[in-house]
């Protein structure tokens, strides 16, 4: 059974305001890692220390694409390891990047190589999906391109189940086809207001999320992580919120 992490970027003006804090309340609320989106100009060695006071791991971070693509590279690997991370994914990509299928052929051979440094540095290299990757070229998407020319062994998938469902496809569907590539599931509930569609706390919205959970731990995903980006109150109470009802639904 994977563990429960929340991306940190759910509640990032808590972050930016405190971003040692934050982590703790965090912890506290009962989360088993943190998936982080930055670290606040934070010395690794003091948020380790606070990750070991509090028994909380790592599970992944986001770092850009151009960052990958520098020698900050070189730092990151330094301080993803000495916070204990082992797990770099990149969170989105520009339009250049994506904006046809000879585009994603290319961002797909950068990935490939970036891949095999992350690999010699002891790192599993991964991409976290919005929408804009289910957009078709031809009889193909931007997904499938990115995926089907890159290394499984050395690109990862991070799902982001609510971003595949608005898009309408079934995330169910891309777990089974694409098994354990997937290191870890992103997971928010979905709502519409006024024909628009918008994340709500797990157990509020239309995904089925015992299934995502069930199909996940079947292909031995490592992390299922809530990523909450709208809220109609404070994103640490519902952060709280969630992390109950995930594991309510992880223990079933």
């Amino acid at each position: 059974m994977g563990k429960a992490a929340l991306q940190l970027y759910s509640v990032r003006e808590a972050a930016q305001k405190d971003f040692l804090g934050t982590v703790q309340k965090v912890a506290d609320m009962g989360y088993d890692a943190i998936q982080f989106a930055g670290y606040f100009d934070t010395p690794a060695q003091e948020l380790k220390r606070v990750l070991d006071d509090k028994g909380i791991t790592v599970a992944g971070s986001h770092i850009m694409f151009d960052a990958f693509k520098s020698g900050q590279i070189i730092e990151t690997f330094k301080y993803n390891r000495e916070i204990g991370n082992d797990l770099l994914i990149v969170p989105a990509i520009g339009p250049d990047y994506r904006d046809s299928e000879d585009a994603w052929k290319r961002t797909a051979e950068e990935f490939n190589k970036i891949g095999q440094a992350c690999k010699e540095e002891g790192f599993t290299f991964a991409y976290h999906n919005h929408n804009f990757e289910f957009e078709k070229f031809g009889d193909t998407t931007g997904f499938d391109l990115l995926f089907g020319n890159t290394d499984p062994d050395l690109v990862k998938i991070e799902l982001d189940c609510y971003w595949a469902t608005f898009a309408d496809l079934d995330p169910l569907d891309l777990i089974n086809q694409y098994g354990n590539r997937i290191v870890s599931l992103h997971l928010k509930d979905m709502t519409v207001e006024n024909g628009k569609k918008r994340s709500i706390e797990i157990g509020s919205g239309s995904l089925d999320i015992e299934s995502l959970i069930n199909i996940g731990t079947r292909n031995d995903v490592r992390w299922f992580i809530i990523e909450q980006e709208q809220f109609d109150g404070d994103p640490m109470e519902s952060s709280k919120i969630n992390i109950e009802n995930l594991k309510k639904l992880m223990n079933k």
